[in-house]
């Protein structure tokens, strides 16, 4: 089966994936693992070991490397 993955930021690539191939393999063949990444279809989130059922997927990575400093803005108080 073959699947288009926009994975953002990072734009579309054609996967050839096995039968019975779920969301969660889709996010490792990209890359990502489950626990930083996300597939949506249609703009949903899937769960990742749901058994892919869509040509077109979008994988979103959830957590992205920074700084390490986490605020809130000057007019948010704690």
């Amino acid at each position: 089966m073959q699947v288009t993955v926009d994975v953002v930021g990072k734009g579309e690539r054609e996967l050839e994936i096995d039968a019975g191939a779920t969301y969660g393999d889709v996010v490792r063949s990209v890359g990502y693992n489950t626990q930083e990444a996300a597939v949506l279809v249609d703009g949903t989130p899937v769960p990742e070991d749901a058994t892919v059922d869509a040509d077109r997927v979008t994988v979103l990575r959830l957590i992205k490397g920074g700084n390490g400093n986490v605020g809130f803005g000057d007019d948010c108080r704690a």
